[in-house]
């Protein structure tokens, strides 16, 4: 008999702390009208995300929305934690601090598919995965339980 899993919600709050214990994740925009999905490194700073992604900085000509995922969930237990950022996106474009960003976070390309955004999370989702009763637990409920 397998244990049933649960999916608990989780503050934003907590959803940041889980997320800036992490450094990879993934990128997702927009880019001539379809949907692009890229692996990037990241680093919470000041309440703003910035990741690093192999994109064209292109793509993020002004400021667009996009949205940054991170998890950290055991390929077996299925036990983890999960958290969603979206929000408008800039590229650092200063060159001394995007510098600094290349030297700190890992990349996957240098040049025109290296792109160092600065996310301002408006929207900040997480869930933590586990085991439990098979009777689920309602996100309110549990959100109350996490907020301290």
């Amino acid at each position: 008999m397998t244990t049933p899993r649960r999916m608990i919600d989780v503050s934003g709050e907590e959803a940041l702390y889980l997320l800036e214990g992490a450094s990879q994740g993934r990128l997702v925009y927009e880019q001539r009208d379809a949907t692009a999905l890229r692996p990037a490194s990241h680093v919470l700073e000041y309440g703003r995300l910035i990741v690093r992604a192999p994109a064209p900085a292109a793509a993020f000509c002004g400021r667009i929305a996009v949205t940054y995922h991170a998890d950290r969930i055991h390929p077996v237990a299925g036990t983890g934690w999960a958290v969603t950022a979206a929000g408008p996106a800039e590229l650092v474009t200063d060159g001394d601090e995007g510098a600094h960003y290349r030297r700190t976070l890992p990349g996957w390309v240098h040049g025109p598919h290296d792109a160092v955004l600065r996310i301002h999370p408006q929207t900040v989702t997480g869930y933590h995965f586990g085991h439990g009763s098979s009777t689920a637990v309602p996100a309110r409920e549990a959100g109350r339980r996490q907020t301290r």
